[in-house]
């Protein structure tokens, strides 16, 4: 899961509950949940490169649908919740405003009609099971797009970025505590709510303004200032479809679980402060 998900999604747990990366290299599932007594599994394991999915298509099925299935299979078989972690690229993106958790998925890519897969799977397999979906997630940990506009702004003069794709930027760190909470719950009610939920930061932008806000961050903390253009999706040809639309709705998280995530600028903030430093007074 990019932006390190489970590295924060294990610190929020803190022994609590269990977090299997299913999939992740050659793990046995069933031998890793007999190794200990889960009262809820979080998977947070998925193929995430986007376009190399396009030419590895057996690789992105085994780890984003087939190792769900047997996940699910293997958690309902002992009577243990699951969440699921899935993506927008469930949706084509021709979709006006938010997402609902409802909206009908036409994804347009290896990756996303691998995570569709993904989703039907759990579904069928284990009817205790939460699938959360998320989007555009960053973190100080691991490759991401703040990170790299960081590093891109060291080495260019300009940079250029697509300003008509939309969507919701979303702290790795929030959303492993929504999971840790989901998870949490589902382990200790056995009426908690299932189905399907979306977790990302309040508010919505496009990569474009996303990336001059984290160049605009950066400089208030003292790093390098550069001018960002935006630029059509077309200008920038990659080998996956990328949804124009990506903004996704929270209000079945908050429904269901009580959890509203906070504005994603404030989120932000927090992941410049680890990266850059604290705001410079001036």
């Amino acid at each position: 899961m990019p932006g390190g998900v489970a590295h924060h999604a294990h610190v929020t747990l803190d022994g609590r509950a269990g977090l299997v990366e299913a999939g992740k290299g050659h793990v046995d599932v069933a031998a890793a949940l007999e190794a200990r007594a889960y009262a809820a599994v979080i998977n947070t394991a998925a193929y995430t490169a986007v376009d190399k999915a396009e030419s590895e298509v057996a690789a992105a099925w085994r780890l984003n649908a087939l190792a769900p299935a047997i996940l699910a299979a293997e958690t309902k078989r002992r009577a243990i919740p699951l969440v699921h972690v899935s993506t927008d690229y469930v949706f084509d993106g021709s979709g006006e405003g938010f997402y609902a958790p409802d909206a009908p998925v036409n994804p347009q890519s290896v990756y996303g009609a691998s995570k569709a897969a993904g989703e039907m799977a759990v579904r069928s397999a284990n009817p205790r099971h939460v699938i959360v979906r998320t989007a555009w997630v960053v973190s100080p940990h691991r490759g991401n797009f703040v990170k790299t506009m960081l590093r891109l702004a060291n080495e260019r003069e300009q940079l250029t970025v697509v300003d008509d794709q939309h969507g919701c930027p979303t702290s790795a760190a929030d959303l492993a505590g929504a999971l840790a909470a989901i998870a949490l719950r589902m382990a200790g009610d056995e009426r908690a709510p299932t189905g399907t939920v979306h977790c990302v930061n309040d508010g919505a932008t496009t990569w474009c303004d996303f990336a001059r806000a984290i160049v605009a961050g950066s400089a208030r903390r003292g790093g390098r200032s550069v001018p960002v253009e935006g630029i059509p999706t077309a200008a920038y040809p990659t080998p996956a479809r990328r949804p124009a639309n990506s903004r996704l709705s929270t209000q079945s998280l908050t429904n269901a679980y009580g959890l509203a995530p906070r504005g994603w600028e404030a989120a932000l903030d927090d992941i410049l402060d680890r990266l850059v430093g604290p705001v410079r007074s001036h």
